[in-house]
């Protein structure tokens, strides 16, 4: 909080009355953005990427960075609408990096540029940093767990047909004759398999996902699912995309790892999509109480007892987030195409997000 402090001053006290006097008076929006770059050091990863010891100057990348941040910011829902608002605002334009229209590159550029983050996961990169430096020395309260779909403007995947199971032999085992053990579900092997081999089996193909709304209806989208852990005061601090088909459950281990390695918290609240014996068991081996509402599908519903049922209404704030992305930060306006594109636009989003949220704990 200390460091968090620190920056805040410096940004309101030195950097914005040096950019006003030479730019002139900033909006609230060309504030945010400042706030954003200088809370992520963009510039500190961007001039580190590996992907650019050769092509193009690393300032340029910068620049196309930061852009991509005022994109997710303004909430942008085209590339070709952000090149127009820097064409048209000469302020923005400069607080990217480009003096005149002329240095502005072509939506092509853009293109090639985007896709080099996406590959190299700078967004992700940039978003754990920011996590560990100023919400690691802080303990978390809770964690709320939860996901969402995202639309894509892409063909689904075809699921291949599922083999049959060869019919088991009718009738008492002879003597002497052992029956075939069953297999491991696959929440069984994610509690013996490190945080990497877990994230690496989670399915990424766009397909076709349902689910029930609050409602009871039945939604069905094509594309994938944002899974994201969130701590108090709203701020994410971890996230994973899947494939739409994916079931919560499937990713929750993986997403209570990498958490855990980011911040340390105390209670890890989740919906009934979550109740499963190896998620409670995996909260508890990192030293959390599971606070998971009950699946009615597994017999009589259990109420929490008074405790737990006032800490289970901290869990919408991960609703809160996932509204927040989508109506703010580009969550909505998906046009790229591809698993580590569509993660690499939404994490930029996550990222202004998380600095906005981060300074709101200081106003």
């Amino acid at each position: 909080m200390n460091l968090l402090s620190s920056l805040w001053n410096v940004v309101q006290g030195k950097l914005f009355p040096f950019l006003e006097e030479e730019m002139g008076e900033l909006s609230n929006k060309e504030k945010q953005f400042v706030h954003v770059c200088e809370l992520c050091a963009l510039e500190k990863h961007v001039l580190s990427f590996d992907m650019y010891r050769f092509g193009r100057p690393r300032k340029e990348r910068l620049c196309l960075a930061m852009a991509f941040v005022a994109k997710a910011v303004y909430n942008f829902s085209k590339t070709k609408i952000l090149i127009d608002y820097l064409r048209n605002n000469a302020t923005l334009r400069r607080l990217c990096g480009w003096e005149t229209k002329r240095e502005i590159p072509s939506e092509s550029t853009f293109s090639r540029s985007f896709a080099e983050f996406a590959n190299g996961e700078l967004p992700q990169i940039i978003h754990e940093n920011m996590v560990k430096k100023y919400c690691k020395e802080k303990l978390a309260g809770h964690v709320s767990r939860d996901s969402t779909p995202i639309s894509s403007r892409e063909k689904p995947k075809k699921k291949p047909k599922k083999r049959k199971k060869p019919k088991a032999k009718r009738g008492r085992p002879e003597k002497g004759e052992t029956g075939q053990p069953k297999p491991k579900t696959k929440l069984q092997i994610q509690l013996d398999r490190t945080c990497e081999e877990n994230i690496k089996d989670i399915p990424t193909c766009c397909d076709v996902g349902n689910k029930k709304d609050s409602k009871g209806y039945k939604k069905s989208w094509i594309g994938y699912k944002l899974h994201v852990d969130c701590i108090d005061g709203d701020i994410p601090v971890s996230a994973l995309l899947s494939s739409a088909s994916t079931h919560d459950s499937q990713v929750a281990i993986p997403l209570a790892q990498m958490t855990a390695e980011r911040v340390t918290n105390l209670y890890d609240l989740m919906d009934a999509a979550y109740d499963s014996k190896e998620i409670h068991e995996m909260s508890e081996r990192l030293n959390h109480v599971p606070v998971i509402d009950s699946n009615k599908r597994k017999g009589d519903k259990k109420e929490f007892d008074p405790a737990k049922k006032v800490r289970y209404n901290q869990r919408s704030s991960a609703e809160r987030i996932m509204s927040n992305l989508k109506d703010n930060y580009g969550g909505n306006n998906v046009r790229v195409k591809g698993d580590k594109k569509v993660m690499a636009h939404l994490m930029f989003g996550i990222i202004a997000m998380t600095a906005d949220q981060l300074f709101r704990l200081l106003m």
